[in-house]
Order: structure tokens, then sequence, then C-alpha cells
């Protein structure tokens, strides 16, 4: 059995920059474990795995290389962009996730828009082991968000949070059921309104270079901050990787581009 494969830049119109993720275009169901053993042999942070239902509308599960998870906002964009790019009849895309309910994906005046559900956050107490070994000094906010499983940290300066430079040795032998940490900042950035970084050593990768699907959270919080609706997320990794960000009465709008970096096909025999 042959799968045709996409290896794609997210949030970003630049190679090289933004996030990657294999996008797997299944012609049949596959079993968990071989989804697994694809994703753990790709090694990105994420892998998904795409099948057709209807005109338009596909089937999608995200895989990490140790774990499956609900919803990955990156993988999302780069499927969409590998849809996009095999079907160009297409202008609205319907994914049908296992954990996440349907994504409605729209591509128009050059971006692809995301729509994803809203989830709530809380105010939590927190392991400050953790904070120290990521080296932050001062914790300004803590939340906690249940459907992604992570911690939300509000720094005082976008400059520090750029600073860090984490121990990921040490945060792995932090015992914890958190999938992740996110930490976050008014952006000093005259073009941005806050950045973030995503550190989930313990599900496989230390740090996400741009993550979309925290959107579903960190959003709605920056907004209810800043008292704006429409606002500018710049994701200040490595990589670096930005969006545009709407928030509606039960979703956020994602508003970004991705790049293909290579195609081709998995041999399955």
């Amino acid at each position: 059995m042959q799968i045709k494969t996409y290896i794609i830049d997210a949030f970003t119109t630049e190679l090289f920059k933004g996030n990657q993720a294999a996008v797997c275009l299944i012609p049949i169901e596959l079993s968990e474990s071989l989804m697994q053993s694809i994703a753990k042999e790709f090694g990105f942070s994420e892998t998904a795995f795409v099948i057709s239902k209807d005109t338009g509308e596909f089937g999608i599960r995200y895989f990490s290389p140790v774990q499956e998870i609900p919803l990955c906002g990156h993988a999302t964009m780069a499927s969409s962009k590998a849809l996009f790019n095999e079907f160009p009849e297409l202008h609205t895309i319907t994914f049908h996730t296992k954990l996440a309910g349907d994504l409605t994906v729209v591509q128009r005046n050059g971006k692809i828009e995301m729509s994803f559900p809203l989830h709530p956050t809380e105010a939590c107490e927190y392991d400050t082991e953790i904070s120290k070994t990521l080296g932050i000094t001062e914790v300004k906010d803590s939340r906690y968000n249940a459907f992604h499983n992570m911690l939300l940290l509000q720094m005082e300066s976008s400059e520090d949070l750029e600073r860090l430079q984490p121990d990921f040795s040490k945060l792995k032998t932090i015992d914890t059921v958190l999938s992740g940490v996110l930490v976050t900042a008014e952006s000093s950035r005259a073009d941005f309104d806050y950045e973030y970084r995503y550190f989930f050593p313990w599900s496989g990768a230390d740090e996400d270079p741009v993550t979309g699907g925290v959107q579903s959270f960190l959003a709605k919080y920056w907004s209810e901050k800043l008292g704006k609706s429409t606002l500018k997320a710049f994701q200040c990794s490595s990589r670096t990787g930005s969006m545009e960000v709407e928030i509606k009465a039960n979703s956020v709008s994602i508003f970004s581009n991705a790049v293909i970096f290579s195609s081709g096909a998995l041999h399955l025999n």
C-alpha cells in the first residue's frame, strides 16, 4: 500500500519557519498502532492522518511521536494546505475529528481560515518547580485548561519570554500529569497583541515551534484581558510564526498560511 504524504511548514509564508507537520492522505482506515509507528518514524511534533469521507469532508486524527492528541492547530493548517493543493476546486473543508468535534476550514484572500471551538480556563495552583525549571522568575497569572490538559502561565515581559532557556532534562523528571505548559505575555511588538511559547517535554517534544490549537483558550484569555475580539499572536520560538485570531460566540477563527516543503509517498508492504 502506498500513502501520499506531505511535509508542510504551517503558520508561515516562508520555508524553514513556522511549524513542521507531516500529512498522510490515507486511502483506508489504519490501525492506531500503525499510525503511531508512522508518527514516530516522521519524528515531527505532530503527524496528521486524513481520510476522505465525502466531497469536502475528511476524517482527521493527530499523533505525536508518543501518543494520539485531541487537536492540533498546525497539523490542521498543514492538512488543509495539502488538500487545497490536491483538490484545487475546494474552497471549504470540514474535518471530522475523533475527540474535538467538527472543524471548518476556508481558503480565501490568500489565507487559510480555521475555526476551533472555545474552551475555558480556570485559575489554578501549580507546582512552582515547573516555572523555576522553565526559567520564569515571576508568574503574573496561572490558569488550567482541562480540554488540552495544559497549564497556562502569564509573564510580565515578552522579552523575558523570548529569552527563556528551560532545563528540559530537569523538566522531564518532574512528576506531572500535564500534557504541557503554555507561557504567554502581552507583546511589546507594535504589530502583535500577545506572544507565547509552548513546552511539552512529557508528551514527545521539548518545545513546539508554532502552536495553533491552543488558541481555543489562549485567544479568549487575551481577548478578555485586552478587551478586543480580533488579535494578532506571535510565537517567539526559534522558528517563529504568527496568526490573526477572531473571537466569536462559541468559536475562534484563526487566519494564517502554510508552505509545502515536500510531497511523496510511504511504501507499506
